[in-house]
């Protein structure tokens, strides 16, 4: 957890700081574990209890009583709980979830083949949304007030009021029907044809689309800091307003803006199914939606295992940027 100052922490050496830190991750790390844990009972039991009889589910309307019994002794089902359960905590150790039961194809391939694409369009789509709405809300806290101030806050309400399919469906016709600047589907095995042809079009309307909610809550972070004492202390001291906004303002805003970047990152692996779905992206978010729609069960818990876990390591990841980005913070 990031804490308030504490002049013992700016004293410490580089030596000692590394092994502070090393500490302090390695104490993060065994705090995850029952946490981990219970994400785990719960994912089982959830599955285990409230969704339904696989063996049902894979032998379809048409089985018969001894097809179902025969499927279930094949899937384990009929072995105590705790039996199942520990199956269960050994296929996340050691990545062996077996195959889907809708394609047949292993999980560990489905991981293998579609993050890959799922990163190749999100990751362009976090770090320009990021960058950008930081540099657009600056720039409106610096003329806060203004009449440029009002038409941004409009602008930004009226873009939020739009659904993101209306942005896909008119980005689609306008840029690649209308204009032919970008191909509206497609996708190929090199990763650079990827980002520089197929991945463009849905990259620019995701940031488009983001920049509105983004240039409005860090613009919040923004104006909230240069309200703050340690900014009329800085003018009183003759300080221009670039300085205090640069070397100042920035390094404390930039707090809050890390912990919505980190609430954002898990998104960015379920959340691109509906870009993925229009775009015709064989990615991550677009395989969990066909897994859902065919009750895929293996590759459900996969990926909400993994994501979880993959949560607890993007909190610890940002608590220690916290600590770089502002030396002030202290790890406890």
């Amino acid at each position: 957890m990031a804490g308030g100052g504490n002049r013992a922490d700016f004293d410490r050496t580089p030596t000692q700081a590394f092994r502070f830190v090393t500490a302090y991750i390695l104490r993060r790390l065994w705090q995850m574990v029952p946490t981990l844990f219970g994400v785990i009972l719960l994912i089982f039991f959830l599955f285990k209890f409230f969704g339904g009889d696989p063996a049902e589910i894979l032998g379809g309307l048409l089985a018969t009583p001894e097809q179902i019994q025969a499927i279930r002794q094949q899937l384990g089902l009929n072995d105590p709980w705790y039996v199942q359960l520990g199956i269960f905590i050994k296929q996340i150790f050691t990545f062996e979830w077996g195959k889907s039961w809708a394609t047949g194809e292993s999980i560990a391939s489905i991981f293998a083949t579609r993050l890959p694409n799922t990163l190749t369009v999100m990751i362009p789509i976090l770090v320009l949304e990021t960058v950008l709405a930081t540099i657009a809300a600056m720039a409106v806290a610096y003329v806060r007030g203004s009449l440029t101030d009002r038409l941004v806050m409009i602008i930004t309400t009226v873009a939020l009021s739009i659904s993101f399919l209306v942005y896909i469906i008119v980005g689609q016709w306008l840029f690649g029907f209308k204009l032919g600047w970008f191909p509206v589907q497609g996708w190929s095995d090199s990763v650079w044809t990827n980002l520089t042809t197929y991945a463009v079009l849905p990259v620019l309307l995701a940031v488009l689309v983001s920049l509105a909610p983004q240039t409005r809550l860090y613009r919040s972070f923004f104006l909230d800091e240069i309200g703050q004492d340690y900014v009329r202390t800085a003018r009183a001291k003759g300080l221009s307003e670039n300085t205090i906004l640069f070397k100042h303002v920035l390094r404390n805003a930039l707090i809050p803006v890390l912990t919505n970047v980190a609430v954002q990152i898990p998104g960015v692996f379920l959340g691109s199914f509906l870009i993925e779905t229009f775009f015709s992206i064989p990615g991550l978010g677009r395989e969990v939606l066909l897994a859902v729609n065919r009750s895929d069960y293996p590759v459900i818990q996969a990926v909400t295992v993994y994501l979880a876990a993959l949560t607890m390591v993007i909190n610890l990841i940002t608590d220690i940027l916290y600590k770089a980005v502002d030396p002030r913070v202290v790890l406890k």
